[in-house]
């Protein structure tokens, strides 16, 4: 899905700020949160696909306003409850009130019936599809033409593991972009790599 939470390669928001030394956790409520959503991934309560559309669900305002963390407890808190495993009444009388949930789901989708393997050197394009459900394509490489420079091994595919549909694992391709072609003169000259499952490519046509 197209979603606020999908930021990467867009202006207008400043220096990224970063800190070195920064802690991984800011509180003991932090370490918890991060332990049971862990656990929760490793005893197959939900996979990680279904953990980050999870996230991507969250209301626009509610994405921005929360911390890290925050996000990691809507995704863990909204799909105990559409397990079945607590409710979010439940849920609401621990907190002593309101307990902001991600919006429903959509629908996911198979691997593209006419996906085809490239090796490094190939010329690639990525395709402009827009989807309801979960995935892992940037939308700042929509319609962008690239190079593949290297191969991943096969990994669940990310449109149908989220929604528990059918579909074989692909690999991801290590695609060479050229900034100049992503932000017409507005970038400095430099090489952006991206891993772009197959299901997102196809064969660049010249002309």
């Amino acid at each position: 899905m197209d979603g606020i939470h999908d930021l990467g390669g867009r202006q207008g928001f400043g220096r990224v700020r970063y800190a070195p030394k920064a802690p991984a956790f800011h509180a003991a409520w932090e370490k918890r949160v991060n332990a049971m959503y862990s656990l929760a991934v490793r005893q197959g309560v939900f996979n990680m696909d279904e953990y980050r559309h999870a996230i991507e669900r969250m209301e626009p305002r509610h994405y921005l306003a929360a911390s890290y963390y925050e996000r990691t407890l809507t995704s863990l808190a909204t799909l105990c409850v559409e397990k079945g495993l607590v409710t979010r009444q439940e849920l609401e009388r621990l907190a002593g009130g309101a307990f902001p949930l991600a919006l429903a789901s959509a629908t996911g989708r198979a691997n593209a019936a006419d996906r085809q393997s490239f090796q490094p050197g190939d010329r690639v394009r990525v395709r402009t599809d827009h989807v309801l459900g979960h995935h892992r394509l940037p939308a700042y490489i929509r319609g962008k033409t690239g190079e593949v420079v290297g191969v991943s091994p096969v990994y669940p595919f990310p449109d149908a593991h989220a929604h528990g549909v059918p579909a074989d694992d692909e690999p991801t391709y290590d695609v060479r972009f050229s900034s100049s072609d992503l932000w017409t003169g507005a970038a400095d000259k430099a090489f952006i790599h991206v891993g772009v499952f197959q299901s997102y490519l196809q064969p660049h046509q010249p002309g």
